[in-house]
Formats: C-alpha cells, structure tokens, sequence
C-alpha cells in the first residue's frame, strides 16, 4: 500500500480504512451482507496544525504510521482513478482513539 502525492489540509488526516474481520473470536464466519463501514484506519499523513476560531494552534491527535479508531461516519472517502484503493479524508476531531 503506498500513499497517494496528496497532503492534506490543516486539520485534515488521509487514511486507509482497515478491513474488518469477517471472522469471529469463536471461528463463526459473518455472511458479507454483515459488512458495515471499518472504523479502525492507518495514517498514512497528517496535515498542519489546525487554527481554532479563537487562534490556538491544535496539534494532530495521532502522527504518520499510527492505527486509529475514527467515528463511524466521519471522513470523506476519496477514489483517485477506476479501479484504485480507497483512502478518507477525517478531521482531527473525529479521531476517537489510538490503538496501542
């Protein structure tokens, strides 16, 4: 998986979506109409620092590498041509955790 030439805004992370496992803990294989959209990602960039209305400077809540847990309807998905992967564009508030 290699990241795309694209650097995102202030306050914006591009991430590819993790798949999930389609595999219980117990060996029970979901059907793939159980598929819901991935919440687990990998950062693949971070963009600046985000400016607040009030003028602070806000820090990305996660750096280059790192896997996430995102909100489960947050980001914009972005295809870049037919046949291609799928990356998200989220926003740094909708980083929810890291995964240690």
């Amino acid at each position: 998986m290699s990241a795309p030439k694209l650097t995102p805004t202030a306050g914006n992370i591009l991430v590819k979506p993790v798949d999930v496992e389609k595999k219980t803990a117990s060996g029970i294989y979901l059907p793939d109409s159980h598929d819901e959209k991935p919440q687990q990602a990998k950062v693949l960039t971070v963009g600046p620092d985000e400016i607040t209305d009030a003028g602070a400077k806000k820090a990305a809540p996660c750096k280059k590498g790192d896997t996430i847990i995102y909100k489960k309807w947050g980001g914009n998905e972005v295809k870049l041509g037919i046949g291609t992967e799928e990356f998200l564009f989220i926003e740094f508030k909708d980083v929810l955790a890291i995964v240690k």
